[in-house]
This record gives structure tokens, C-alpha cells and sequence, in this order.
């Protein structure tokens, strides 16, 4: 195992910058705000570690970038940020993300939530579930893992067609595997940050996907028309756990970051670090580190004491059972799946400590 070690002045400027504006600024923040950000160079600091690689795989080793500080970031001509006119984040569901509509409709429920909290400040939109069929898109079986997967690509142009005027961006979630071009495997998801849309499949994070016991195979010799859609028909659909969840979350949360225009972490262990594959993707945080926290402070303007117990309350609520949200049958139905949260434990119990400094 190697571990990523930056000096105490590279991560200082890294966060501050020594440009004397965005000194300022960061002067201005809040006294707690500043004393949890600097924890980023401190050496007794004990909330954020260091990134480490275990394999030539992982994906800074893999896929070399070079680094984003808070300067880059701040001065990229590229980057979008919310508006008073674009201020929504739309989740369109492609597909069913449960297997059963209730447990579909809380598990998109939870997610929007969590959305919520995270980019605390901004208002999450649910868009009413399409099946794979009305995106029109291609489609293929996997030849290694012999299940369906779509084009994301494809998703992406229908997101985009479709994206609200009010939205600042609109992201697509399915439980059906992606492939952004025939040359590769799979992708877990896909964005595109001019066009403020993202693609992001859970497919993957279900702990049977890789068996060869794995419900959702397609018979290879099968032949598949790219036209008829009535393959998705009753697809199999992992059963929803705290892990599935807590995957969910992170992947959803990280490529959303991308369209506010944090690239890749590559400072300390966080949310924002690549990931090549299942594993390095589970050791990832659900947490920013300090320099990716404030670019996103910076881009939705929260204050960071309100949305870390934002955080602490979407995981201590037990149901999705948030004021105006869901839809008709399901208040008929009178369902209210607890909310499988045990995967967020030690998390809530390091927002805690996070709190407990900015509170100080």
C-alpha cells in the first residue's frame, strides 16, 4: 500500500491559495468554518487522512491528472454554478430502481433527500420515472457479464433534451449497467458538464453482481433487436441494502460534484477521488475534503455548520417521508419503508466530530 503525502504548505495553498483576493475571502469565512477547513494542514488533524493506493489499478495511478486547488478551480472560465434562475437539481429515474413501485418510489425518495443535504441550499427535483424505451436508446449484452447495459451516450442526449429551465443540472439513475461506446466494458457513469446532464447506473453496486449466480444474466445465444424493448421487461433488480444505498449515494453525489466543476481529489482521502473498479470506489469517503469542500461552498454558498446537520438529520430520519414529495398512490398505499441507514453509521459519527469543531 502507498499513501499520497502532500507537505503542510502544499495543502495550505491548495485550500487558501496566495492569491491575495481569495485570501481574503477565506478570511471572511466563519471563524469554525476556517478552523475545520484548516484541518486540512494541520498535523494533529485526525478527521481527514491521506489517500492511499493499493494496486497499479487504482486510479490515480491508472488515469494521471493534474491536481484542481481551490485557485484553479475558482478562475476555471469553464465552470457553472447555480443561479437565481437555476437553482434545481432534477433526478429522472430510467427504469425502476426497486422491485416492487414502493420500494422504487422510497429508494428515488431517499436519494433526493440525501441530494438535499448534500447540496444543501439547492432544491432536488424528482421527474416522473420513464421506462429504457422512450430514451430510444442503443442497448447491447455484455459479453463478459452477459447483462444488458445502455448507451450512455444516448441517455445523455435525452436527458438534455429534456432538462427543465430552471434546472441547473439534471442527472439520470438506473439500476441497468452503462456502456458509453462499444469499445468499452461498462462505465458506472457518464456527465457532461457543458451541458449540465450526468447518466449514473447503481447496476454494479448490488454483492451478487460479478457471481455467476447473478439473476439478471441474458442468455448469450439470444438475439437481441435493437429495437425491441420489451427485453427490459421485468429486469432483475438487486435487493435494496444499506451498502446498495450508501454506494448509491456516493456515486450520485461524486459526478453530480463533477458538474459544479470538481474534477478529481487528489490531495486527501474524499469523495472526489477517481475510482477504477468496486473496491477503491468502497474506500472512497462519503465525506469532501477541506479544498474539495470549500469549491462547493464556494459554487452553492451554504453555510457548512447547517449542512453537516442537514446530514446528520437525513440519516437519523428513519423514512423519506419529506414534506411535498412522492407521489400520489404511494400516499394511497399509506407505505413507509424504514430507511436503510446502517451503512451511514460511522459517517454520522464523523460529522459529529466535524460539528463539534465548527461549534466550538
Amino acid at each position: 500500500m502507498q499513501t499520497v503525502q502532500h507537505s503542510e504548505q502544499t495543502l495550505k495553498t491548495a485550500l487558501i491559495s496566495k492569491n491575495p483576493t481569495l485570501v481574503s475571502r477565506y478570511e471572511q469565512l466563519d471563524a469554525g468554518e476556517r478552523r475545520l477547513l484548516n484541518k486540512a494542514f494541520k498535523p494533529d488533524n485526525d478527521l481527514f487522512g491521506p489517500i492511499t493506493l493499493h494496486s497499479e489499478s487504482d486510479w490515480i495511478t491508472s488515469h494521471p491528472e493534474p491536481p484542481q486547488d481551490f485557485e484553479q478551480f475558482f478562475s476555471d472560465p469553464s465552470r457553472k454554478a447555480p443561479s437565481p434562475e437555476k437553482r434545481s437539481i432534477y433526478i429522472q429515474c430510467i427504469g425502476s430502481l426497486g422491485n416492487t413501485r414502493i420500494i422504487s418510489e422510497e429508494y428515488i425518495k431517499w436519494l433526493k433527500g440525501y441530494c438535499e443535504a448534500f447540496f444543501y441550499g439547492l432544491t432536488v427535483k424528482l421527474l416522473e420515472p420513464v421506462p429504457v424505451s422512450v430514451t430510444r436508446c442503443s442497448f447491447r449484452i455484455n459479453d463478459n457479464t452477459q447483462n444488458l447495459q445502455i448507451h450512455a451516450g444516448h441517455i445523455l442526449r435525452f436527458l438534455k433534451r429534456k432538462k427543465p429551465r430552471d434546472a441547473f443540472c439534471i442527472v439520470g439513475i438506473t439500476m441497468i449497467d452503462l456502456y458509453p461506446r462499444d469499445s468499452w466494458n461498462f462505465v458506472f457513469g457518464q456527465a457532461s458538464l457543458t451541458d449540465g446532464v450526468g447518466i449514473f447506473s447503481f447496476a454494479r453496486y448490488g454483492s451478487d453482481f460479478c457471481s455467476s449466480r447473478y439473476e439478471g444474466k441474458v442468455n448469450k445465444l439470444q438475439k437481441v433487436s435493437s429495437s425491441d424493448y420489451s427485453v427490459f421487461d421485468n429486469y432483475y433488480i438487486p435487493e435494496v441494502t444499506s451498502v446498495l444505498l450508501l454506494r448509491s449515494c456516493k456515486t450520485l453525489t461524486h459526478e453530480i460534484g463533477h458538474i459544479f466543476g470538481l474534477r478529481h481529489c487528489q490531495w486527501l482521502a474524499c469523495l472526489m477521488q477517481g475510482s477504477n473498479h468496486l473496491e477503491e470506489a468502497d474506500r472512497r469517503p462519503l465525506n469532501l475534503c477541506p479544498i474539495c469542500l470549500r469549491k462547493l461552498r464556494c459554487a452553492v454558498g451554504f453555510n457548512i455548520r447547517e449542512r453537516y446537520q442537514a446530514l446528520v438529520k437525513w440519516i437519523e430520519d428513519e423514512s423519506a417521508d419529506t414534506p411535498g414529495v412522492g407521489t400520489e398512490h404511494s400516499r394511497e398505499d399509506n407505505v413507509n419503508l424504514p430507511k436503510p441507514v446502517e451503512a451511514f453509521k460511522e459517517w454520522k459519527e464523523w460529522i459529529i466530530k466535524c460539528l463539534a469543531v465548527v461549534q466550538k
